[in-house]
């Protein structure tokens, strides 16, 4: 797929298809299904602060807190995402 526009209506039509899937397949076994909004900067908030790193970019992979917690990208994002499914049920 060279095409940038091509691919991305590719991929985005595969995500699309796999959260139709999910939202069936969560009715069907009378589960909720929670999905962050696009932009939620889960990664780029800090776990105990709730400071926003704005300057964070896609290659760093830990951080430090302007309140000195060192953070893991993935593992950081993670416990944000369960804390904000948290909050809105």
């Amino acid at each position: 797929l060279r095409n940038r526009r091509l691919a991305r209506a590719v991929s985005d039509a595969g995500f699309g298809e796999f959260l139709r899937q999910l939202e069936y397949k969560t009715a069907w076994y009378g589960s909720t299904l929670w999905a962050a909004d696009r932009w939620y900067p889960s990664s780029k908030t800090c776990g105990d602060c709730a400071a926003i790193n704005t300057g964070l970019t896609l290659s760093d992979r830990v951080w430090t807190c302007q309140c000195g917690s060192i953070h893991q990208r993935d593992h950081n994002a993670a416990r944000n995402l369960l804390a904000a499914m948290h909050a809105a049920t």
